[in-house]
């Protein structure tokens, strides 16, 4: 493999992670030393101190949930306050703790560790299995997100490849990186939905593609729908009849919530291929008395799809707007690719197949085709005679904080990025020294039914009456979906200081100080599998 230089496509998943390279010209997942070619996104702190990645780390959930973290990218970016994070803080089995600025950590026993420096272990081991094969040192990658994440979500997902030792070429959206695995190669030219359901988020993305030009229609999604929530609907049934049958309320005992949801999310996935499940946990809880109980249920596909049926219609919201932002219908879409794991139920097919009236795709593994479109995508970057052609769209609007509540959009969402537009502002007093600007994502007026990405401060303005300093401001969205903001005052073309405050963002001396642990942090590989 010595020669060309090579870039690597990571799929960094909230229930799985997948990487890809390109090896003489074809995009290939590569497996691990075991054939494995998804891995668990669950890292495991052992009791020796040991970290393990993957499917081994994901074998501990249920003896060891306290410090096996899984679906850790459904919190990464956000705020502690957050809707999601309280959900997050009713289901899951490690500790979620307040950090810094209202930020997200995970406590492990007595150490805190921020969602990047999570996300980084997991990114260093997709690393690790991509130099095993090629045989030396690869430090560049392209990192998938959902199309939905906002500037937080996907700065602190460039932060944990930075933490990882990565250079990250470009953060790529999941479904983009899906059509680009569809299309390579195939000289097509149709539009093309790509219906993306994960463990934790649900994106659909409308594309034009026109042989090797991969144009974004429109872009819509939940950052918090996936396959964890069809697993927490089976989850609560099944907590439901075991209270009903014992009394006993197993919500309570974080061991048996364990078990329960290992047991439902095979159950789900063995749905996908089955009408009906037996699901048995033969020692699920014992009682006060020290007695033992088993849980022992039947579930059909039928009751299954009742359970599920709304998270299933809320995906076709998600459509509908995607659609329209498009200007177009569900029949103007000359083919569906299905992206995730979740997407081999029936009852999403089926649903998929009613909704935009044609046979989805199943020509690329919904599992692989995120990983090999980022591949793709990496390797063109490195490629100065690439044909391929990539142009992605913001996926929300951002927005300037005005008087009160309110907001005004700068950016609407679906704009074709990279972009940037320019604000004047005057001074507001008498020899004001500095302007106090605040920046949101988000489609409501409201400010507080929006995202805060942060306050931005400009300073070093001269003294003058009011009105009469002009501040020009430049609002950058990249081709990463980052915003970026600078500022100069308009009469000496002085460019103004800038300082801004991102709530839960890890500053430039945290990052250092993650890099440092990582560099330190020694994943236990292959512990489990030499047993």
């Amino acid at each position: 493999m010595a020669g060309r230089q090579i870039a690597m496509g990571i799929d960094l998943g909230t229930s799985n992670s997948c990487v890809a390279i390109v090896e003489d010209g074809v995009p290939k997942v590569i497996a691990n030393e075991w054939g494995e070619r998804t891995h668990a996104s669950v890292v495991t702190f052992l009791d020796d101190g040991a970290i393990v990645v993957g499917n081994d780390a994901k074998k501990h959930i249920i003896t060891s949930p306290k410090t096996a973290i899984s679906s850790s990218k459904r919190l990464i970016g956000r705020y502690f306050f957050s809707e999601e994070v309280k959900k997050a803080l009713t289901v899951c089995s490690y500790d979620i703790v307040e950090g810094p600025n209202n930020s997200v950590r995970v406590k492990v026993r007595d150490k805190v560790y921020s969602l990047p420096e999570i996300a980084a272990m997991i990114l260093k081991e997709m690393r690790a299995i991509v130099e095993a094969h090629v045989g030396h040192s690869v430090t560049q990658a392209v990192i998938t997100v959902p199309a939905n994440f906002n500037d937080n979500q996907r700065q602190e997902t460039k932060n944990a490849g930075r933490i990882a030792g990565l250079e990250v070429l470009r953060i790529l959206n999941e479904p983009t990186a899906a059509a680009l695995a569809y299309g390579f190669g195939q000289n097509l030219n149709q539009k093309v939905g790509v219906y993306d359901l994960g463990g934790g988020t649900f994106d659909i993305s409308i594309l034009q593609i026109g042989e090797d030009v991969f144009e974004v229609l429109s872009t819509q999604g939940d950052t918090y729908l996936g396959g964890d929530d069809f697993d927490q609907r089976i989850m609560q049934w099944m907590l439901q009849q075991f209270q009903q049958q014992t009394g006993i309320d197993a919500a309570r005992d974080r061991l048996a919530l364990s078990k329960i949801k290992d047991a439902a999310e095979r159950a789900k996935i063995e749905l996908s291929e089955r009408d009906r499940v037996a699901i048995h946990i033969p020692h699920l809880i014992n009682d006060k008395q020290g007695n033992a109980f088993e849980l022992d249920l039947q579930l059909t596909r039928s009751q299954f799809n009742q359970m599920v049926m709304d998270l299933v219609q809320r995906t076709f919201k998600v459509c509908d707007e995607a659609l329209q932002s498009a200007r177009l219908t569900a029949a103007e879409v000359d083919g569906v690719i299905l992206v995730g794991g979740p997407t081999r139920l029936p009852i999403i097919t089926n649903s998929v197949r009613h909704y935009f009236q044609r046979e989805p795709n199943t020509d690329v593994d919904p599992d692989l085709v995120v990983a090999l479109g980022a591949a793709i995508q990496a390797d063109a970057l490195l490629d100065q005679d690439t044909n391929t052609f990539l142009l992605d769209v913001t996926p929300q609007t951002l927005r300037l904080g005005t008087v009160g509540d309110y907001t005004e959009p700068v950016i609407d969402r679906n704009t074709s990025i990279p972009i940037d537009r320019t604000r004047t502002f005057v001074t507001a007093a008498d020899n004001q020294e500095k302007v106090k600007i605040r920046i949101y994502q988000g489609e409501s007026r409201k400010a507080s039914e929006c995202q805060l990405l942060g306050e931005f401060e400009f300073g070093g303005l001269r003294p003058a009456p009011r009105g009469m300093v002009k501040v020009e401001v430049t609002f950058e969205i990249d081709t990463d979906g980052l915003v970026n903001v600078s500022a100069r005052d308009v009469e000496t073309g002085q460019k103004a200081s800038t300082t801004i405050t991102l709530s839960g963002g890890m500053s430039e001396a945290d990052i250092a100080a993650a890099q440092a642990r990582n560099a330190e942090t020694e994943i236990a590989r292959g512990a489990l599998h030499q047993e």
